[in-house]
């Protein structure tokens, strides 16, 4: 098997810089309706709580029409306050990403299926690769903040070796 073939299912439908630059309403006029969102380095530094950015960028989400859900592997008190800041309705803490239930169970709460839901987050082998098991459309993001914990560090390495790959297609 070559090496392309094998990270392909690593692969996000698009890599952006910033989940901030997203033209969110050009997804919505695509019939988009619902967003998965990571949490930490997605939409703000990891374990900062939600800032005035993220507040506005939430109310322009319902102004345009979207629901959104947040997903994130952490505990609940940390997902439920950021959800709560941006006044939000749902959100799935311990998610296990890259296991799809926690995709689906998201759609659910949206009222969303797998043709009209966007996952956008910043880490390539448990956000995009949930995603795309989900069969959700992917977005990766750069992450936020360069100072993270050590096993996110380490899988980062590895994670430059498959954008290469990715960037090369």
């Amino acid at each position: 098997m070559d090496t392309q073939k094998m990270f392909e299912k690593f692969y996000p439908n698009e890599y952006m810089d910033s989940t901030y630059s997203i033209d969110f309403k050009a997804y919505y006029d695509r019939g988009y309706r619902g967003i998965l969102f990571d949490v930490d380095n997605t939409l703000v530094p990891h374990n900062a709580p939600a800032d005035d950015r993220a507040v506005r960028f939430f109310r322009e989400l319902k102004d345009i029409g979207f629901d959104f859900c947040f997903m994130s592997n952490n505990k609940e008190p940390r997902v439920k306050k950021f959800c709560e800041a941006v006044e939000g309705t749902h959100y799935i803490y311990k998610a296990n990403k890259p296991m799809v239930g926690s995709y689906e169970k998201g759609m659910r709460l949206m009222g969303t299926d797998r043709t009209n839901t966007l996952f956008v987050g910043d880490q390539l082998f448990t956000d995009v690769y949930g995603a795309n098991r989900a069969k959700v459309y992917s977005i990766l993001v750069k992450p936020m903040n360069p100072k993270e914990e050590i096993q996110i560090v380490l899988k980062r390495y590895i994670e430059k070796i498959v954008l290469h790959f990715y960037k090369k297609k």
